[in-house]
């Protein structure tokens, strides 16, 4: 699991994307310390993602890390979603949990409890990722062989952490502003 903790936490992760949101220097200050669930996750999320893109998964063993991660991830909506909306019990999230991930007991319960005392930020994880990865899609369909993925990475995180909303609205003027300027340059 390390290669997935790795890419999720450091680079591509939550390290290179706070070290770019503290560059922001036209962002106040508040602005480059605040942190949105939804989107810092979810970035993360999709970091794991680019690194199996990228084929840095190279052996079964950490491919199975990464799908350990992803059933991990996958559990833990079905038990925040159980217990904060369908009245599960806290024994009754932990069983689901303990029976349908490869983290440990004392692991069940440490996230079981952060699910309790934290409505919804296990579904934030994927709900970021699940938009990061439509709006790609959605700008490689636009710009075609323009599309570069750099550039769309910058523009997902060159404005620190924002609402998914203000992510989509980013990435719609960022579709808008290439196919504008590929137009330009074809006429």
């Amino acid at each position: 699991m390390l290669e997935a903790l790795t890419f999720h936490e450091a680079v591509p992760g939550h390290h290179l994307q706070v070290a770019l949101t503290q560059e922001l220097e036209a962002l106040p200050e508040f602005r480059r310390n605040l942190y949105i669930s939804a989107f810092g996750e979810g970035w993360g999320l999709y970091s794991e993602y680019l690194g199996e893109e990228a084929g840095f998964y190279r052996d079964p063993y950490s491919r199975f890390g990464r799908l350990t991660y992803e059933m991990w991830r996958a559990v833990r909506l079905v038990v925040d979603t159980g217990m904060h909306s369908m009245g599960w019990s806290k024994e009754r999230a932990i069983g689901m949990m303990e029976e349908n991930t490869a983290l440990s007991k004392h692991e069940v319960r440490t996230e079981i409890n952060r699910y309790i005392s934290w409505p919804g930020q296990a579904l934030s994880y994927k709900m970021g990722e699940l938009t990061i990865l439509r709006l790609r899609a959605k700008a490689e369909q636009a710009l075609g062989e323009n599309f570069d993925l750099r550039e769309f990475h910058d523009r997902v995180l060159g404005n620190g952490a924002v609402p998914l909303r203000i992510l989509e609205a980013e990435i719609d003027e960022y579709i808008a502003g290439r196919s504008r300027a590929l137009q330009a340059g074809n006429q």
